[in-house]
């Protein structure tokens, strides 16, 4: 249990950082020269292609320090060494951390379905080693080739089953023109549902991939300010109005790295479309925001000076805490004091649910006393 917090902490967001190690050993042996590697674009910026086509250009240039880092990758150790990272943990305060990629969200823009799901394996297969370190406090997710249906199931079902993963995640853009609503993912919720497991959302800007705001904007930190709230705010829509969390009422879904501020407003627009045109909703019997919080989460982060507002309009049990470590925009040291100050005056049933406790229950993990 935290000492600074005085109870369970729990991130539910934080990242490793994928050497190219991975792929060299890892990745099955007909796929590796098709692996993602690094390069410089005529700018001299860094650049992530796959598969030879490039797919993480502004993605990179926000994650690169002054010099570029270790191809474009945050400094902290931890992020590729367990024992680092539970040292890191250790000095914050942090309980556990349930852990998402940096460089294979891209993994998904191959074209090649059968590449996606090699790398979407091996992803898995070496952050399931990484949480081995430590299994009651490192929690990994799967990454899932949602192109393929077939190959997403299968895999949700080994990561779970086999590899001891606590869920799945996916991007909010369209994968194969096909938005993540669409009807065709319906055994995919089904599955999730029925191995009691939660289905993350998050965004990691795209280079190829359909992304709100690419049509807009080409400078990488205003594509980042549209692109993770719009896209998550549509793919809130889609996943409740079209009927997706009402058909399957044991599915929990998260959507990350976002901030939370977002969600009052989001929430309200919905129910007022719901109750002003509810003959274009029918798959819906109860409005959205009952169904959000219901079976949805939101996280807020240590600057996230929104998430009082959240709790005064929505209710402290669908918000989870994340420290978004190790990525630059991280704050680290003092992730943890942040928040406590930010979460100053508010009840501490309402802190150690936002700190720890409905992480815990949407990830299932468990708690010290």
């Amino acid at each position: 249990m935290s000492e600074l917090a005085g109870h369970p902490v729990v991130d539910a967001d934080g990242h490793v950082v994928e050497l190219p190690s991975l792929w060299s050993e890892y990745l099955e042996p007909r796929f590796r020269e098709r692996a993602p590697r690094f390069t410089t674009d005529e700018q001299g910026r860094f650049c992530q292609l796959l598969d030879g086509k490039l797919v993480a250009r502004h993605a990179i240039a926000l994650s690169s320090g002054a010099d570029g880092g270790i191809h474009g990758t945050p400094q902290r150790p931890g992020g590729w060494d367990p024992a680092a990272r539970l040292a890191d943990m250790d000095s914050e305060g942090i309980d556990a951390a349930v852990l998402f990629p940096s460089l294979a969200f891209y993994a998904c823009e191959a074209e090649d379905g059968a590449l996606d799901a090699a790398l979407c394996r091996a992803y898995n297969d070496w952050l399931a080693d990484y949480c081995r370190h430590a299994p009651e406090r490192l929690h990994g997710v799967a990454l899932l080739p949602l192109r393929d249906l077939d190959a997403s199931v299968a895999e949700l079902e080994r990561g779970v089953t086999k590899l001891g993963l606590r869920g799945a995640f996916f991007r909010p853009n369209p994968y194969g023109g096909r938005p993540i609503h669409h009807p065709a993912h319906e055994r995919f919720w089904a599955c999730a549902a029925s191995l009691g497991v939660p289905v993350a959302v998050h965004e990691g800007l795209s280079d190829t991939l359909p992304t709100l705001g690419r049509d807009r904007f080409e400078n990488p930190a205003m594509l980042h300010v549209l692109s993770h709230p719009f896209e998550q705010m549509s793919a809130c829509a889609g996943l409740v109005l079209s009927g997706v969390l009402e058909r399957h009422p044991a599915l929990r879904v998260a959507f990350l790295e976002s901030g939370c501020g977002w969600l009052p407003y989001w929430l309200e627009r919905m129910d007022s479309h719901f109750d002003t045109w509810r003959r274009f909703f029918p798959a819906l019997v109860r409005r959205p925001s009952e169904l959000f919080c219901r079976q949805a989460f939101v996280s807020c982060e240590p600057d996230d000076l929104l998430v009082r507002s959240v709790v005064e309009r929505v209710g402290d049990g669908c918000v989870v805490w994340a420290s978004d470590y190790p990525h630059p925009d991280a704050h680290f040291p003092g992730s943890v004091k942040r928040t406590l100050e930010a979460l100053g005056g508010m009840p501490e049933a309402s802190r150690r649910r936002i700190l720890g406790a409905n992480a815990a229950r949407l990830y299932a993990i468990d708690l010290p006393a």
